[in-house]
């Protein structure tokens, strides 16, 4: 029988010696490879006023003033729109002993949460009202609303 390769310490610390100064001289090998070529000014690309990539540096001459007070850094107040239009939607849903309640809007499908507060005490549910939103912690919220009284017409 033949004797399987030497597995000594010492064979094993060449192999990998030899494997280091491989993948070092492999290193090297590349760094070398990359640097040839161009040089860094060779490299540089530059864009113009344009938008254009181009080999030539802008001219320094030619720069727009721009007033620093125009620059704004934050985001712009949203500025206070009238924009409390009246739609018209029937009550859906009302719960007279927690005081809340659902307006379904006729012009589309939603469904928008009111409180007692933003409506009259003898509402009940199918009451055709008009209402306005108002921005609310989930979502929009009816309020101001109104509804006929069909008895007294």
């Amino acid at each position: 029988m033949a004797r399987p390769a030497s597995t000594n310490k010492r064979d094993n610390e060449k192999k990998k010696q030899s494997k280091r100064q491989e993948k070092q001289k492999r290193k090297e090998d590349r760094k070398s490879n990359n640097n040839k070529g161009a040089s860094l000014e060779e490299m540089l690309a530059y864009v113009d006023e344009n938008g254009m990539i181009t080999s030539v540096p802008p001219e320094s001459t030619v720069k727009n003033k721009t007033d620093l007070n125009s620059i704004v850094i934050s985001v712009p107040k949203k500025e206070d729109m009238e924009d409390n239009f009246a739609y018209t939607g029937r009550v859906e849903f009302y719960n007279e002993a927690k005081g809340y309640g659902f307006i379904k809007d006729l012009n589309s499908v939603k469904k928008y949460f009111f409180h007692i507060s933003a409506a009259p005490k003898d509402i009940k549910e199918g009451n055709v009202v008009t209402f306005e939103l108002e921005r609310g912690i989930r979502d929009l919220n009816a309020i101001n609303i109104q509804y006929e009284d069909k008895k007294s017409s």
